[in-house]
């Protein structure tokens, strides 16, 4: 076997390992932030690296973890850990509906 050919193919696997990773939705969602839309309020929520999130102006404050395609987050007003799982392949800007117990929420991706 040709050194091009284990090359090429070496970097082709490379891609398409890769691929999945940049469509992940909870990859966007913790590295962009999110707003949730609850009826006329937009709640802005950052995520950091080192799994902190907040709100409100820093109001709200808490943790998060990602458990396969759920999103699993604690805060100072809700303790107790609470996972929702997200659509696939959602990026930076796309809007789509989470179904929680207490109702609907409207989600964007920043």
């Amino acid at each position: 076997m040709s050194r091009c050919f284990i090359l090429s193919t070496a970097v082709m696997l490379g891609l398409i390992v890769a691929t999945p990773a940049l469509a992940d939705t909870l990859s966007e969602v913790t590295s962009h932030g999110i707003v949730l839309s609850l009826g006329d309020m937009d709640i802005d929520v950052s995520y950091t690296p080192d799994h902190k999130l907040s709100a409100m102006d820093g109001q709200v404050t808490g943790t998060w973890r990602i458990d396969g395609d759920k999103l699993c987050t604690s805060s100072n007003v809700d303790p107790n850990e609470t996972c929702f799982a997200y659509p696939k392949d959602k990026k930076s800007g796309d809007k789509f509906v989470l179904e929680t117990p207490n109702g609907a929420v409207q989600v964007r991706i920043k």
